[in-house]
């Protein structure tokens, strides 16, 4: 497939180690120079805002989605290419599924988690058909990988759902495993809603 927008999940916070700015900058690089637009929550601070820059500083195109009630708590960045206000968080993710071709999760709390095992949902019910990965830097998302690995040995998980998170530390890495994903087909109504 090809990817010529990309949603990225991360934090408003910076974190405690400089790798997880570095990773930022360098995932944002890698989308300006490959003509990828970013698409995201439109904040200027943490991570968020690394990457922004880091996609602005190259020339590249970044696209904010933000809701209405966020406005004023968070810090909306004034310089990127367009920002998109929506009237509820739902909205916001709804209008992020349209215009994007992959998800990618960066490191980050609540929200980052919510957004990533949203778009994995929608993709356990053949919802959405775009690849998801997590660009797991620092091994930050190894406790997460763990945890899936007991839901599926506890029966609470499939296999075959948990092979649609595409995982991997390098920034060339997991772009490459996003181009060559191929979403797996619904075989039946039930396939979809009760074999999830």
């Amino acid at each position: 497939m090809s990817i010529n927008s990309v949603t990225v999940f991360c934090g408003a916070s910076l974190g405690h180690r400089n790798i997880y700015q570095k990773t930022a900058i360098e995932l944002g690089v890698f989308f300006a120079k490959n003509n990828i637009d970013l698409i995201y929550g439109a904040g200027k601070i943490g991570l968020m805002g690394v990457i922004a820059d880091a996609v602005l500083k190259e020339n590249g195109q970044v696209i904010g989605v933000i809701p209405e009630l966020l406005k004023h708590e968070e810090v909306v960045h004034p310089k990127i290419t367009k920002t998109i206000f929506t009237k509820t968080m739902s909205e916001r993710k709804f209008i992020m599924s349209k215009m994007t071709d992959a998800y990618i999760a960066l490191p980050g709390g609540f929200g980052t988690l919510d957004e990533l095992f949203e778009a994995l949902t929608l993709q356990q019910l053949y919802i959405e058909k775009k690849p998801v990965g997590i660009l797991n830097v620092n091994g930050f998302f190894d406790p997460l990988i763990e945890q899936l690995t007991l839901m599926i040995e506890e029966g609470f998980l499939k296999l075959k759902n948990r092979e649609m998170l595409i995982i991997d530390a390098s920034v060339e890495g997991l772009m490459k495993k996003l181009n060559a994903y191929q979403a797996p087909e619904a075989n039946s109504i039930i396939d979809k809603v009760v074999k999830k």
